[in-house]
C-alpha cells in the first residue's frame, strides 16, 4: 500500500464542478477552487462581470454562485467532448438551465477548467456568447 496522494486531474475536477452544480450543492461547488481561483463564465465583459476580469478568490466565487447558478431551479450539462491537456481540460457541449420562476434555455459553449498542482480548481473559464442562447420555451 502506497501513502502516495493521487492528485485529480482537471478533468476530474471540471466533473466534480458540473456535478456540484447539478445537484445545487455550493458547499461541495466551493471547497473545489483555489484560495487564488478565478472564474470567468463567460470569458471577457459580459453582464455578470461588465469589467471582463473574472470573479477572483472565495467571496467573489461564491457571491457568483449565489447570483448565477443558485439562482435557477436547474442546471444541467451535456458534453459532446472533451481534451485533457496537461493541467487544462476544455469541454465541449450544452448547459440547460431552468428558471427558478419558469422557462428554460440553452448554452452552447466551451467550458475549460484549470488545476493546480495541489488539486484544486485554479480557475474556469467559460466561452460562450450571450446573443446564441436558445429559449427553450
Amino acid at each position: 500500500m502506497s501513502d502516495v496522494e493521487v492528485v485529480p486531474t482537471a478533468r476530474d475536477l471540471g466533473q466534480a464542478s458540473m456535478a456540484a452544480v447539478e445537484a445545487g450543492d455550493r458547499a461541495a461547488w466551493l471547497a473545489l477552487f483555489a484560495e487564488d481561483a478565478v472564474v470567468e463564465d463567460p470569458v471577457g465583459p459580459s453582464m455578470f462581470d461588465p469589467e471582463g476580469t473574472g470573479h477572483r478568490g472565495p467571496q467573489a466565487i461564491a457571491a457568483f454562485y449565489d447570483n448565477v447558478i443558485g439562482v435557477n431551479e436547474s442546471i444541467r450539462f451535456t458534453i459532446r467532448q472533451s481534451f485533457l491537456c496537461g493541467d487544462e481540460v476544455a469541454n465541449v457541449g450544452v448547459i440547460t438551465i431552468t428558471f427558478a420562476g419558469g422557462g428554460a434555455v440553452e448554452v452552447d459553449g466551451v467550458y475549460c477548467y484549470r488545476r493546480t498542482a495541489e488539486g484544486k480548481l485554479a480557475g474556469i473559464r467559460a466561452f460562450w456568447e450571450p446573443d446564441q442562447i436558445r429559449s427553450l420555451d
